[in-house]
This record gives structure tokens, sequence and C-alpha cells, in this order.
């Protein structure tokens, strides 16, 4: 039990310095318009609660480039913004920390703002996690999502197919109804052949019944005249 114990004891001492890391969230890619505010989002998930000495930092590094500059910090419940980059008029702070949200406002966009912008996140003692950047795209026209393009070949597919079956439905219903009205048809005509056919056999059976009669009244007067003869 005490080996049990000691056991348990080393596997939580391990585990306890993983639960202090930090996780960064952005998103993977913006696109913007020439001339408008993008948010571009920033938040992380902690063991910890939120610290008064949350910090955020974000950094940037454009198209082409290999080297990052650093354009916003926060830290001590003030937000500071680089003085001298090229955002240093255009970015405001509009993020939250007590709710874990370090976002900032990029203002005016041009084609120069195309690159990777990378935040950063410390809620002490959860101060080990990596960044995570998110790239930002300028247009004059924003593209159609690829997203919006598949979505709309799986409608028409599926539209499609749910023709088709409705019009293989409605043709089988076609097929058995004809089917059906021939069969109706051709029953009909058989039962009007049967009752036409028996006025027919109306004036054969009674020339048969005649004649018959005439045999038994013929033999019947031969025995009479024969009767006669012998009298």
């Amino acid at each position: 039990m005490l080996a049990f114990l000691a056991l348990a004891s080393v596997a939580l001492v391990g585990i306890a310095p993983q639960s202090q890391a930090i996780v960064i969230y952005t998103g993977w890619e913006r696109h913007a318009l020439v001339g408008s505010d993008v948010r571009l989002s920033c938040s992380f998930f902690s063991w910890r609660w939120t610290s008064e000495d949350v910090t955020f930092s974000w950094s940037y590094r454009p198209d082409g480039s290999r080297d990052s500059i650093s354009i916003f910090h926060y830290t001590g419940g003030v937000p500071y913004v680089d003085n001298k980059g090229p955002f240093r008029d255009r970015l405001e702070f509009v993020g939250n920390p007590s709710r874990r949200d370090g976002s900032i406002l990029i203002k005016n966009l041009d084609y120069s703002d195309n690159g990777t912008f990378t935040c950063d996140a410390k809620n002490p003692p959860d101060i080990v996690g990596r960044p995570s950047s998110v790239r930002l795209l300028v247009f004059e026209k924003l593209p159609v999502q690829a997203g919006v393009i598949t979505g709309a070949i799986i409608g028409a597919v599926l539209g499609l197919l749910v023709l088709i079956v409705v019009i293989y439905y409605l043709m089988r219903f076609l097929v058995a109804r004809r089917v059906f009205n021939l069969s109706v048809s051709k029953h009909g005509k058989k039962g009007k052949g049967k009752e036409g056919s028996q006025p027919r056999q109306g004036p054969a059976l009674y020339a048969t019944l005649d004649q018959s009669k005439l045999k038994a009244l013929a033999s019947e007067k031969k025995k009479q005249e024969s009767r006669k003869d012998k009298k």
C-alpha cells in the first residue's frame, strides 16, 4: 500500500508542472478589405485563475521578411503601443484581460499590412506556452471562400440526387398506373364479349328444342296411325 502511494505521489508531481502550461489561441487567417478595420483575436487557456499580472504581447512580421517587430504590449493593467512602428496610429487594444482576451484592432488597412501577427500571453505562475500566429491578407475585393464553393457544389449534387430520385419514383408510378389501366381495359373487353355471345346461343337452342318437339309429334302421329290400322 505504501509503495502504491509513493508511486501515485511521484506521478502527481510529474503531472503538476504540465498543469502550469498556458495554451494560446488565435485565428489561422484573416481576410480584410483595403481601408477597413480588422480585429485580431487572442485568448488563452490556463489552469490558474486569471492573474492581476497577466500580460499580452503582439509582434508583426511583414510578408517577405524574416524579422519580426514588437507592436503592442499589455502589462500591469496598462496597454502600450509601439510609437515608431507601422501601426503606431492605427492600433487599438480591444481585449478584456479579466476574460483572458488580448485582442487588438488594426485600422485603415493597406496592402503593406499583409503579414503574420503573433500573440504571446502569460498568466503567472503559468508562463510556459507557445505563441500563436494569425496571417492577415488585405484585398481590394474579398475572395470567395473555398468553403462556400465546396458547400455550393455539395448542395447542387444533393439537389440533383433528390431530383433523380423523384423522377425515378414518378416514372415507376406512371408505368404502374399504365399497366393497371391496360389490365382493367382488357378484362372489360372480355366481359363484354361473353355477354354478347349469349344472345347468339339463344336461337340455336330454341331451334334444337323445336326439332325435338317435331320429332316427338311425328313419332306420336305414327303410333296413332299404326293403332288405327290394327283396328
